[in-house]
């Protein structure tokens, strides 16, 4: 069924555009060696991958709530995941997160069809993203992979001061496109800051669902690719 009588498409960027756990992955493969973290007892590269981002997404949604700050976020992630491994935290390298917050955002895998369901929808719609990241990642992630032709705003939650699902962030999106909730969709991975967080303020909501889990009773859409959105929209 298609979507109709909307105007403006709002996209996250972490998780459903940029694909984050691809991109990361290939970062900290390339420092794991670089720092002979192997050195340290860490079985692989694999396994440290796999703790950091189990670290990585709790805090997020810490973040995402305002319970930690971006500089907690930053200490915390790689902290815990040495503590989780058994390892002295106070032994990992500074130069690592610096490191990392250089390289991660240059990655540019994207999840399929990216660039064909943008082009598409945005001869047809106006298409902004409404992102959680921080500020200068962000900006490096849109301008590496070629994705700032798509849309007409973008909005960072580091440099609004507010984070999705905050109503405010939604609301601030909206009248900064100059459109309004019933003409407006919101498209993202995560059901908490995306599509709960828009749906509490009245724009529907499409949950982007690539590993196909189990989709809540309260979710009024889902997809498993982006190029469905070609059918609804």
């Amino acid at each position: 069924m298609r979507h109709t009588g909307k105007k403006d498409i709002f996209f996250d960027l972490d998780h459903t555009i940029w694909d984050f756990e691809k991109n990361a992955e290939e970062a900290l493969r390339e420092l794991f060696d670089t720092y002979n973290f192997d050195s340290l007892g860490i079985d692989s590269a694999g396994v440290f991958i796999e703790t950091y981002n189990r670290n990585n997404h709790r805090l997020w949604a810490l973040y995402h709530h305002g319970k930690i700050t971006k500089s907690e976020l930053r200490e915390a992630r790689f902290a815990d995941t040495f503590s989780e491994l058994e390892i002295d935290p106070r032994l990992f390298p500074k130069a690592f997160e610096e490191d990392y917050l250089r390289l991660c955002p240059q990655k540019t895998h994207l999840f399929p069809h990216v660039h064909e369901t943008l082009g598409y929808l945005c001869e047809k719609y106006t298409l902004h993203l409404i992102s959680n990241g921080f500020g200068d990642a962000a900006e490096t992630k849109i301008t590496k992979c070629d994705l700032k032709k798509y849309f007409s705003t973008v909005v960072i939650s580091e440099t609004v001061g507010v984070h999705k699902p905050d109503p405010r962030i939604f609301h601030y999106a909206v009248n900064n496109a100059k459109t309004a909730i019933p003409d407006s969709v919101m498209v993202g991975d995560s059901l908490d800051a995306d599509i709960r967080g828009a749906q509490n303020v009245g724009m529907d909501a499409i949950y982007f669902n690539p590993k196909r889990e189990e989709v809540p009773t309260d979710v009024r859409r889902s997809i498993g690719t982006l190029y469905e959105l070609t059918q609804l929209f």
